[in-house]
């Protein structure tokens, strides 16, 4: 009889829930690229909508990372088709033509600081190249999509592609190419990620090169409420100061790192920026 009474209850209770209505979820925005080094362009971009707060029950107000593992020209078609709101990447003219970047620089310049991953056992060969030595005589790692590419290869750099960024660090290891340029942001926290897998490759403790390489948050071109939202809590964040703040906390370690290194610094031209695009301001990490 209980059992009875217990089955009839749990059948009540189901039917209760069931018909309740259901909670719907705040709209939301999707957003890519996706993962550990990305994470800070993420919670900038939680800051300027924190400070430009919706204004109507249907602007979103979540922010949803983009579920699959795509690369960056098919989350940049995303984008363009409403798959994707919104994606953080740097500038060049083609993407200024196809989506709509809110230019407001949000990394500082500081992705466009590389230094080089490479073999470890590499370290001495490397430190004893000059300039032309580096054009002449290494191979560099690329992603065939990203837009610093051709920036390197403009330059005179020999590159060595794939479309894979995790298959980088293999074909290093695998003696491919010589180094893979990474932001000075990027490089030690992707080795950290990578230690047991990889645990032949060092950050290269000498060079560097420099190129003006603005990373802007970009959206769909008609979605133009949502990009001035941005844009206005990008500037509300400059102005009362939690924007440098966000970046320094974020970027601590490679700030004092880079102010007690004395790395020779290779400046190239960027002939992939648009015109009259403003150069990074560096003056947070780097004078």
């Amino acid at each position: 009889m209980l059992n009875r009474f217990a089955a009839v209850l749990v059948v009540c209770g189901a039917w209760f829930f069931a018909s309740l209505p259901a909670v719907a979820q705040p709209p939301a925005i999707q957003y890519f690229p996706v993962g550990p080094i990305y994470e800070y362009r993420w919670k900038l971009l939680e800051l300027a909508l924190a400070h430009a707060p919706a204004k109507t029950a249907d602007e979103p107000t979540r922010l949803v990372p983009y579920a699959d593992d795509v690369t960056q020209n098919r989350g940049m078609h995303l984008l363009q088709t409403g798959g994707i709101d919104v994606i953080a990447l740097g500038t060049n003219a083609e993407r200024e033509a196809k989506m709509l970047p809110i230019k407001i620089d949000i990394l500082r310049g500081i992705v466009g600081f590389r230094v080089f991953v490479i073999r470890a056992f590499d370290q001495a060969r490397i430190a004893g190249m000059d300039e032309k030595a580096l054009r002449k005589e290494l191979t560099f790692g690329l992603n065939s999509q990203w837009a610093d590419l051709p920036i390197m290869r403009a330059n005179g750099f020999t590159v060595e592609t794939s479309s894979s960024y995790e298959n980088l660090f293999g074909m290093l290891v695998a003696k491919r190419f010589d180094a893979f340029p990474r932001g000075l942001n990027e490089a030690g926290r992707e080795l950290d990620e990578r230690r047991l897998a990889y645990p032949q490759l060092a950050v290269e403790r000498t060079k560097a090169l420099y190129f003006p390489y603005p990373v802007y948050f970009w959206v769909n071109k008609d979605n133009t409420a949502l990009a001035q939202r941005i844009e206005r809590g990008l500037t509300a964040a400059l102005a009362d100061g939690s924007f440098r703040k966000l970046f320094e906390t974020y970027h601590a370690t490679e700030i004092a790192l880079l102010a007690k290194e004395k790395r020779h610094v290779i400046r190239l031209n960027n002939p992939v920026l648009p015109a009259g695009t403003v150069a990074p301001d560096t003056h947070w990490w780097w004078r």
